[in-house]
């Protein structure tokens, strides 16, 4: 664990505040879900909450059965990270950082789709230099939980019809599964 040199007190309700260099290099924002561990040691640990990595087997088999029926590469995000990939080798997304572009999606709750002939630059993640084609917020009891997208590929570089219907449906599917 490292450590940051910043004490903080507990007030009389018990609550503690997280420095704000912290929180902005964490990307923990107001209303982040946040689970608390313990361990022998005595030390407290905080850690942010993602439902769609709590269940990225599920968005794994989501990313392969989209692969295989549009035939390009697929990523599924948690609001911070990379939690599924198919189409793609592994060690190229794993836990990479949703870039700046794909979290102003998802904050705006907007959709994107690259139309033909277009000059595409949405990079979903950061240090990939593949592009989407289409990308799609996962939003889950009208949270943003994270998001879908598939990838540009040799193949394609355009949002397809079925694309952008199998994007939307993940999305959806996914919201459902972690609604429960």
């Amino acid at each position: 664990m490292k450590a940051t040199g910043i004490v903080r007190r507990i007030d009389d309700l018990g609550r503690v505040v997280i420095p704000k260099e912290i929180r902005r290099t964490m990307r923990i924002r107001e209303g982040d879900p946040l689970e608390i561990y313990t361990n022998s040691e005595g030390e407290v640990i905080f850690k942010k909450y993602s439902a769609i990595s709590e269940m990225s087997e599920n968005a794994s088999y989501v990313a392969e059965i989209m692969h295989k029926i549009a035939g390009c590469p697929v990523a599924v995000f948690d609001k911070d990270h990379v939690v599924a990939t198919a189409g793609v080798p592994k060690k190229e997304f794993a836990e990479r950082r949703v870039s700046a572009q794909l979290e102003e999606l998802m904050e705006s709750r907007g959709q994107f789709f690259c139309p033909d002939g277009a000059t595409n630059n949405f990079c979903p993640a950061e240090g990939v230099d593949r592009t989407a084609t289409a990308a799609v917020p996962i939003i889950t009891a009208g949270d943003v939980s994270g998001a879908v997208a598939f990838l540009s590929s040799e193949k394609s570089s355009t949002a397809t019809d079925l694309q952008k219907s199998l994007v939307n449906a993940a999305a959806q599917f996914l919201s459902r599964q972690i609604e429960g």
